[in-house]
């Protein structure tokens, strides 16, 4: 393994354990903070190639930021550098709520600790909501992604229909715009 590897697989180790520790709202507030890092400050990667990473990593099994931490690493620094993002994020949780196990009967009723999980319930909010609408962007440059991107969003409004299964449709949504463009139809 290369040594330049390693120094990214360790940057993203670094990275993903401080936001893994700090970031509260799962997923979507931690995709906000890679967005800021890594695609405004440092560059490594664009919206677009962030907005397919979400796309694999919600489509495969398992824990999003997980899969997208992995998916990352591996981009940036082989699987070392998957196996590092991985490591970093999931890290501070196990480390937290093993604490939080041991001391949970004490916390439950606590007022301080009900008040502190209500403040940070209602910041959470915009910062999903920012990171949500700052990828959504790369989606709605094109027609074809704002009626898809619509449809499913009824879709999942007002029915049952399983995530899976609106992914798939986006997708079949997909190829069937993509083949009727390039055989004239539109």
């Amino acid at each position: 393994m290369g040594e330049e590897r390693m120094k990214t697989g360790l940057i993203l180790l670094a990275f993903f354990f401080k936001i893994g520790c700090f970031t509260f709202g799962g997923g979507w507030s931690i995709l906000a903070q890679m967005e800021q890092e890594f695609v405004n400050k440092k560059k490594w990667i664009t919206k677009e190639e962030l907005l397919d990473l979400v796309a694999v990593g919600k489509s495969v099994p398992g824990i999003m930021i997980t899969n997208i931490g992995m998916l990352f690493g591996y981009q940036m620094a082989g699987w070392f550098g998957g196996v590092c993002a991985v490591i970093g994020i999931v890290l501070p949780s196990v480390l937290i709520l093993s604490v939080i196990t041991f001391g949970y009967d004490v916390v439950k009723n606590n007022y301080w600790c009900h008040c502190a999980l209500e403040g940070i319930q209602a910041a959470v909010v915009p910062i999903i909501g920012s990171a949500a609408l700052s990828l959504g962007k790369e989606v709605f440059r094109s027609r074809k992604g704002q009626v898809i991107c619509l449809a499913v969003f009824l879709l999942c409004m007002i029915t049952d229909i399983s995530n899976v299964a609106l992914v798939i449709l986006g997708v079949i949504a997909a190829f069937l715009g993509r083949g009727v463009k390039r055989h004239g139809i539109s």
